[in-house]
């Protein structure tokens, strides 16, 4: 099965699509309808030929997830709740409009992923380091320690995960994202891009952003095992210093995974597989509509299954081919640039 490139998450009552350098949001509004916006990303260095290189490009690519996640969350919340009335700024809200001006909106989408970003270091990295530098107290061996430390660090994040899952606005959200998966899948596996298609599709998928955490997680313990602290302000040092290369050994990883068909990497891939379980649910009919608008705003998926399967459409047998139109190929496919979740998406959310 050769790799569509294409990746996303879920937002607020929708879904992201992201196809290279263009992403799509589509979302469900108030009144049913269903509000599609397009929008192009280039990268946080765009053009800069050193962050494509193996492993380095991981590190970059979790960044511009991040990036493009907190644009399209906030997006879509706004579309979801239809906030389209103007309403009289707060006193705290007009104090920062005389500061920042035009920039507010720019500077809050900063600090709230900076905020993010705090909370997610400080409950998924220092809280574990902590508690193995308590046990440094009672066990003498640091190896040990780490280990038991990246062991708390997983159950944590699994426990998250699952804690959120019970917030009625989380599993809708899981749906969604569910619907995305299906969505992918039933490309990825050369069938028609129809809602009884996507709907028997497999709502799990090796390139998800939920399975990169768990890389992250899995990988994190192997490297900070060969890291010898002896005090805890030096292990909460080395832990934040060491993320990007955890990201970029994990990116890799995911990328091999989700390109490969190979029994080892499938074996290693399963442990995702199942975490998935918790972060996608089955979508309804409704989902699956905002997941089929979100991929075909961004991505010509008949033209990649012409490519890749040699399917022959309807409209390919009525129709000649019109003087001087291009077909895609495999090889383009091959060369077409992809998009990762993070989680959204690692690719994928």
């Amino acid at each position: 099965m050769k790799s569509s490139g294409i990746g996303g998450q879920a937002v607020m009552e929708g879904i992201m699509m992201r196809n290279g350098g263009k992403y799509s949001i589509a979302v469900r509004k108030p009144d049913q309808t269903i509000d599609i916006k397009i929008e192009e990303y280039k990268g946080i260095l765009p053009g800069v030929k050193l962050i494509r290189l193996p492993f380095i490009r991981g590190i970059f690519n979790f960044a511009d997830s991040l990036v493009v996640g907190m644009k399209t969350l906030e997006y879509s919340s706004n579309v979801a709740l239809d906030e389209t009335e103007e309403e009289e700024p707060g006193k705290f809200e007009q104090l920062l409009m005389r500061i920042f001006g035009e920039k507010l909106e720019k500077v809050m989408t900063a600090f709230i992923m900076c905020l993010s970003i705090v909370l997610a270091v400080g409950i998924f990295l220092l809280l574990p380091a902590w508690i193995g530098n308590l046990l440094n107290r009672v066990i003498k061996s640091r190896l040990l320690v780490n280990f038991l430390e990246g062991i708390i660090r997983i159950l944590i994040f699994i426990l998250y995960v699952w804690g959120i899952s019970f917030m009625e606005e989380i599993r809708r959200t899981y749906m969604y994202h569910g619907a995305e998966h299906k969505c992918i899948n039933c490309i990825e596996h050369g069938l028609p891009l129809t809602v009884e298609n996507v709907a028997k599709s497999s709502k799990e998928h090796k390139r998800c952003g939920t399975s990169f955490m768990l890389i992250v997680m899995v990988i994190s313990v192997l490297v900070f095992m060969l890291v010898d602290t002896k005090t805890v302000l030096m292990r909460f040092v080395s832990r934040i210093l060491l993320i990007p290369v955890v990201a970029g050994i994990s990116y890799e990883f995911l990328r091999l995974a989700g390109n490969s068909d190979n029994c080892v990497v499938n074996a290693l891939s399963r442990p995702g597989l199942w975490l998935q379980g918790l972060t996608t649910k089955e979508p309804d009919e409704e989902m699956i509509q905002v997941g089929i608008a979100a991929v075909e705003a961004v991505f010509d998926w008949k033209a990649y299954q012409r490519a890749v399967f040699g399917t022959v459409f309807p409209e390919d047998v009525s129709q000649e081919e019109k003087p001087g139109e291009s077909q895609t190929t495999e090889s383009e496919i091959d060369e077409a640039p992809g998009a990762a979740a993070v989680p959204a998406g690692a690719g994928e959310s």
